[in-house]
């Protein structure tokens, strides 16, 4: 697939790397010539410094034959005009743009995006997600990630076990066997920064962040069993006030028994978000100000969630947290480096928002009959959503028949919308939606498997 990507900031880089090593035939532009300088070092793609919403910026970039443009510029106006750009000049069949203001992103304007209209067929607005993402975990407080598949059928969880985690040296056969009952499948582990794809013999150890796909009314019961079981939030405080923590308290509001307080240390910001959220309590000052984190009752918080353009001040924020007694913490931290560095210091969910862009794009470019794609561990493994279909090499097969590629795993089937027990005699039929888990290398080999060709139609 031929892909340009506009922009060669955090998200459009990440975006690129991404791409390139999947194989894609990537062109980065940016009008910041030293940093493609720097890139292109380091990754497989073809940079053009320039405008990218000027004709001849993406004539250069040969935008004519490209089979999709990715638009994240820092400029909402200019990922739009590009857009337009590329569908009226170009003929661009599949037009992503990332758009960070609510006055584009409103749902009330949607219908503005069509090829009537401004050509854009995929709007991306990561603020938005992020708060998502957040909201998810806070609704889930036991793990520290939390995707929905399958229609929300499904989930994917991220468990970490600590020494008293009570399947600690259990080989995972033993699950199956003391319960039953529990449809859920330990797909993963990761243990010393290496990705495990499990086997009936895995022992789970302590330090392993594991990861388990489980039926949505299991969760709650998968999260007790290792240990992670904890009350929901009653009393939340957001820190910082940009479009993320606008966003995740607009969310909260409308769960009646969340009492939210939020941190903005811009005073101009702080007043907007006083006049825009009804049920939130807006405090303005520094969220390291231990006096006003007093102020904000953070000895009752059960929840804090530090959201600031800062990745050192979200750090330092979510380790006061916890000398205050804080529950659970959640902290936003773009620095892959820091993202490393804090892992045993105490902070239970830490959200990358790259991550979570990357999952956003991949929707797009898996093929054949893949539905959804997401990014784990930022592109350490992946988790795959697919419809079998009546030429699927393993439709009709049982479980036990199915002999997939190293590092791939099936970690659930969904039928009629309701998740099958996962037995060795479970037939696998055209039109069951499976979720897969696969680490990086057997990506490519797993979109293979579901590519359609021509015949199928």
């Amino acid at each position: 697939m031929r892909v340009v990507v506009c922009g060669a900031g955090r998200v459009g880089s990440t975006i690129a790397r991404y791409l390139a090593e999947d194989g894609n035939d990537v062109v980065l532009i940016d009008t910041n010539e030293e940093l493609l300088t720097e890139l292109t070092s380091t990754m497989e793609v073809r940079p053009v410094v320039g405008f990218a919403s000027y004709p001849s910026v993406l004539e250069q970039a040969a935008a004519q034959d490209a089979d999709m443009l990715i638009a994240v510029t820092a400029s909402d106006e200019v990922n739009m005009v590009t857009c337009q750009a590329a569908n009226s000049l170009f003929k661009v069949p599949m037009k992503i743009a990332r758009l960070r203001s609510n006055e584009y992103t409103n749902q009330k304007w949607r219908k503005f995006y069509t090829h009537d209209a401004l050509p854009i067929d995929y709007v991306i607005s990561p603020e938005v997600e992020i708060a998502r993402s957040i909201r998810r975990n806070i609704s889930f407080p036991g793990a520290f990630e939390v995707i929905p598949l399958a229609m929300d059928k499904v989930y994917l969880l991220g468990i970490h076990c600590d020494e008293v985690c009570p399947m600690i040296n259990t080989p995972l056969r033993q699950l199956t066997e003391l319960f039953p009952d529990i449809n859920a499948v330990v797909a993963a582990l990761v243990r010393d920064s290496k990705l495990i794809i499990t086997d009936s013999n895995t022992r789970i150890s302590a330090g392993d962040d594991v990861y388990v796909i489980v039926p949505s009314e299991s969760v709650r019961r998968i999260l007790t069993l290792f240990g992670r079981d904890q009350e929901r939030a009653q009393n939340i405080l957001i820190l910082g006030g940009n479009n993320i923590g606008l966003y995740l308290a607009r969310y909260l509001e409308k769960a009646s028994h969340m009492r939210v307080t939020l941190i903005e240390e811009n005073e101009e910001r702080a007043k907007f978000l006083a006049e825009t959220l009804s049920e939130t309590t807006i405090i303005h000052g520094d969220f390291l100000n231990t006096v006003l984190l007093e102020e904000a009752d953070i000895d009752i918080v059960e929840t804090v969630i530090a959201v600031s353009s800062k990745d050192e001040n979200n750090i330092l924020a979510s380790l006061m947290a916890k000398k205050y007694g804080v529950d659970q913490t959640v902290s936003v931290i773009e620095k892959p480096l820091y993202s490393q560095l804090v892992v045993n210091l105490g902070i239970d969910v830490i959200v990358d928002p790259k991550d979570i862009m990357v999952s956003s794009i991949l929707q797009h470019v898996r093929r054949g009959k893949i539905y959804a794609a997401y990014s784990i561990r930022s592109g350490l493994c992946e988790v795959l959503e697919a419809d079998a279909f009546d030429t699927f090499e393993y439709t009709g097969k049982a479980l036990r028949d199915v002999r997939l590629p190293a590092g791939v795993i099936i970690g659930a089937i969904v039928r009629d919308g309701e998740p099958l027990p996962l037995r060795g005699d479970t037939v696998i039929e055209s039109g069951d939606r499976l979720v897969l888990f696969a680490d990086a290398d057997a990506v490519k080999q797993v979109e293979k498997m579901f590519s359609v060709g021509l015949e199928f139609f």
